[in-house]
């Protein structure tokens, strides 16, 4: 290779600043971003406001806090499969491949960017909402600090949970290449299949359902373990794992189907 083209020589750096420029010029992901802090923050503070103190004990202070992260579970994982299967929409995925003719450097790049930007960002809403709702629940069953025993773990939980989601999203987005498609299958798994499971009236199902990534990430937002629910630290594995799993799959089909 001559010194001429050393400047267009493909690197890892190269690719992922490639992706991380596709993230930021998006009007989609400010928008995306912006409106989930903004409605995870809202509904953090008016359920907090409209707290009376009548609850009859057991919700946990972090996961009531963070009730609004139901909008971040399904905006966060459509923006990671826009990254992906937004790209195949409109055709520019060739323009990719072509210039990264090995295409995995491109999907873990794309992963690595999304998690990049989600998790410190989750993680400042977290710990901007969950104070900003307490401070309408002083003297209520549900009053806590953020020194309290758990509540700085379930907050950063919650945030690794929530960035896995949106990067398993981006897998299946990856995996099924079709906006619609990859959104229904991701709501399917995350939302609605562990609730039709947990009909079954079978004990080795209900064991199961709790590491679903839906499931997990109610684990991981809870300041203290609740019965039934996996551990914090057997949710975040299992949460890596579907995500881990997901992105394999994906590189697979990448590796062995045209684009």
């Amino acid at each position: 290779m001559t010194t001429a083209t050393l400047p267009y020589r493909v690197t890892p750096a190269r690719v992922l600043r490639s992706e991380w420029h596709k993230l930021w010029t998006l009007r989609s992901t400010w928008i995306t971003l912006a409106v989930t802090s903004l409605l995870t923050a809202a509904m953090g503070a008016g359920l907090g406001a409209a707290y009376d103190g009548s609850g009859e004990g057991g919700m946990d202070p972090v996961m009531f806090a963070l009730l609004g992260t139901q909008f971040a579970t399904i905006n966060l994982g459509v923006l990671g499969i826009l990254a992906t299967a937004g790209e195949y929409s409109t055709g520019q995925i060739r323009a990719t491949m072509t210039a990264v003719p090995r295409r995995l450097p491109v999907l873990w790049s794309k992963a690595a960017v999304l998690a990049a930007v989600l998790l410190p960002l989750t993680l400042a809403t977290n710990l901007l909402i969950f104070p900003l709702a307490q401070s309408f629940l002083t003297g209520t069953d549900l009053s806590a600090a953020l020194g309290d025993p758990g509540v700085l773990r379930a907050l950063a939980g919650n945030a690794a949970g929530l960035t896995l989601l949106a990067v398993l999203a981006l897998g299946i987005g990856a995996l099924l290449r079709s906006v619609p498609t990859a959104i229904g299958a991701y709501i399917g798994l995350v939302m609605i299949l562990p609730e039709i499971l947990a009909m079954l009236p079978y004990a080795f199902v209900d064991d199961a359902v709790r590491y679903f990534p839906g499931k997990a990430l109610e684990a991981l937002t809870t300041a203290q373990p609740q019965p039934g629910a996996a551990s914090p630290d057997a949710a975040l594995l299992a949460m890596l794992l579907w995500t881990a799993a997901v992105l394999a799959v994906a590189a697979v089909v990448l590796r062995r189907k045209d684009v």
